[in-house]
C-alpha cells in the first residue's frame, strides 16, 4: 500500500482548526482513541501469552518473561527511527504504518504455533513491537495536541481509558480462546507416551492462532480506513518558542522531561511485572486454577479501566502530579500487602494496583511533553524509548522469583521500588527548570 501524501496545516489552517474548537478534532481523536484499545490489546494478551507459552514451549519463569522483553526492547530499538517516521511523514502515515508492522507481528503467530517454535513467537512479538513502537510515538502526542494545550493531560486519559478497556477485554479473550485449563506436572508429563504428549504441547500452542489472526485482519482494515481519511497535521503552539528546542538530544536538557523518561521506564516495568506473573500469582496464592485465574485478570483489566475513566474525572478537581503521587503512595501499599498477604487478599492487592496505576502512564507522558513545542515529536520518542523498562525489569522480577524457590509474592518488591521512584518524578521530577 502506498502512503498518501499529507503535508502539515499551514499556520492560518491550524488558527482555524483552533478557533473552531473541538469539533474539528473530534473524529480524528475518536480514530485515534481506537488505536489506543488495540495496544492495549496486545499489551495484555502478554500477559495470557506468558503462562500460556511457558506451558506450551515447557519454559521456566525467566524464559518466559521473554515475550516481555521482545516486546518492550522492540519500543528501546524503534524508538529513535519511530521519531524520524514521525518528523517526516507526520502522523497520519506513521499511524499506518505502524498498523500494518503490528499485523504483521500478528499474522506471523501461524508459523510459530505451527511449529511451535519459541523463537518464533519471540520474533512475531518483537516485529508488533515495533509496530506498536511507531503507532505509540503517533498517537499519544496526536491526542495530546488535538485541542487546547491545558486539557492534553485530561484527553490523553480519556484515549487511555481505552487501552483500560482493552485490559478487561484481553483477559476474557485469552482465557476464552487460549488457556485450555489443562495443566499437568512435570511427572505427569514424563509419564505420557510421547505422542500424547507432543499432541498436547502441540493443541495448546496452536490456540493462540485464530486470536491473532482475527486481530492481524482488523488492523489491515484499520489501516486502509486511515488511508482513505483525511486528518489534520496539527502543529504544537507554545507560548515560549525561542525556549523549546526540537533537536533530538537537546531537547533532554528540559529537566521534567529527563525526569518523565526515567518515571516511564519505572512505570512501565512496574505495570508489566504486575501483570506478567498475575495469573501465576493467583495460582499460587489463591488456589486458582488457570482459567479462574485469567477470569481474575478481566476483573484486574475492568479495575484498570474504572480507574482511567475515574482519573480523567479526578483530573478536573486535582493537578496531575499531585494525583499521581497520592497513586504512587497507594501501590506502594498495596505492594506489601502482596508481599506480605496471603491467600485472596493478595489477589484484592493486585487488583487494587490495576486501578491505581492507570493513571500513571498518560499523566506522566503528558506531565513530559509539557512545553516542549517543536520538541513535542522528539521528547515523545524519548519517552516512549523508556519503554523498555517493560524489557529489562519483569526479568529480573523472574531472576528473584527463580532464585527464591518459584516464590512469586517476594518478586513484587520489583514493582514497589518502581513506584518509589514514579512518587519522585510526581514530588519534584515534573516541575520544568525555574519552576
Amino acid at each position: 500500500m502506498a502512503f498518501a501524501t499529507q503535508e502539515p496545516l499551514s499556520d492560518q489552517e491550524n488558527a482555524a482548526y483552533n478557533t473552531k474548537g473541538g469539533n474539528s478534532y473530534l473524529l480524528p481523536f475518536i480514530l485515534v482513541t481506537c488505536l489506543f484499545f488495540l495496544w492495549g490489546m496486545a499489551h495484555n494478551l502478554d500477559s495470557i501469552l506468558i503462562p500460556h507459552l511457558k506451558k506450551a514451549c515447557q519454559l521456566n519463569n525467566r524464559q518466559s518473561t521473554l515475550v516481555d522483553t521482545a516486546v518492550f526492547f522492540a519500543y528501546f530499538l524503534m524508538a529513535i527511527p519511530a521519531g524520524a517516521i514521525l518528523k517526516k511523514w507526520g502522523y497520519k502515515n506513521s499511524i499506518i504504518l505502524g498498523l500494518l508492522v503490528f499485523a504483521g507481528g500478528a499474522f506471523l503467530f501461524v508459523p510459530a504455533a505451527n511449529t511451535r517454535a519459541y523463537e518464533i513467537f519471540l520474533v512475531a512479538l518483537f516485529i508488533i513491537g515495533c509496530g506498536l513502537t511507531i503507532l505509540e510515538t503517533a498517537a499519544n502526542p496526536y491526542a495530546a495536541v488535538l485541542g487546547d494545550p491545558a486539557g492534553a493531560s485530561t484527553r490523553l486519559n480519556l484515549a487511555a481509558s481505552f487501552n483500560g478497556l482493552a485490559a478487561m477485554v484481553a483477559p476474557y479473550v485469552g482465557a476464552t480462546f487460549i488457556l485450555s485449563g489443562k495443566e499437568y506436572t512435570k511427572e505427569q508429563l514424563a509419564a505420557m507416551p510421547d505422542a500424547s504428549r507432543l499432541s498436547y504441547l502441540m493443541e495448546e500452542a496452536a490456540s493462540v492462532k485464530l486470536p491473532y489472526i482475527i486481530l492481524g485482519c482488523v488492523l489491515v482494515l484499520i489501516a486502509v480506513l486511515f488511508f482513505f481519511m483525511h486528518f489534520p497535521e496539527v502543529r504544537p503552539v507554545s507560548d515560549k518558542p525561542s525556549a523549546n528546542k526540537g533537536g533530538f538530544f537537546e531537547v533532554l536538557k528540559h529537566k521534567h522531561l529527563s525526569w518523565a523518561v526515567v518515571a516511564q521506564f519505572f512505570y512501565v516495568g512496574a505495570q508489566v511485572c504486575v501483570t506478567s506473573f498475575f495469573i501465576r500469582m493467583a495460582q499460587q496464592g489463591a488456589g486458582a486454577d488457570e482459567k479462574t485465574a485469567g477470569y481474575y485478570l478481566m476483573i484486574y483489566g475492568f479495575l484498570f479501566m474504572a480507574g482511567r475513566f475515574v482519573g480523567t474525572a479526578f483530573l478536573k478537581l486535582i493537578s496531575s502530579q499531585s494525583l499521581l503521587s497520592i497513586y504512587c503512595v497507594i501501590s506502594v501499599l498495596l505492594c506489601l500487602v502482596s508481599i506480605l498477604g496471603d491467600g485472596a487478599y493478595v489477589i484484592y492487592a493486585l487488583g487494587g494496583l490495576g486501578f491505581f496505576m492507570s493513571i500513571m502512564f498518560p499523566t506522566i507522558f503528558a506531565l513530559g511533553i509539557n512545553g516542549l513545542g517543536e520538541g513535542t515529536k522528539a521528547g515523545s520518542s524519548w519517552i516512549i524509548m523508556s519503554i523498555v523498562g517493560g524489557a529489562i525489569l519483569p526479568y529480573g522480577m523472574a531472576t528473584v522469583i527463580d532464585l527464591n524457590g518459584d516464590n512469586i509474592q517476594l518478586g513484587y518488591i520489583v514493582p514497589l521500588i518502581c513506584f518509589v521512584v514514579i512518587l519522585f518524578f510526581g514530588l519534584r521530577g515534573y516541575k520544568p527548570a525555574g519552576n
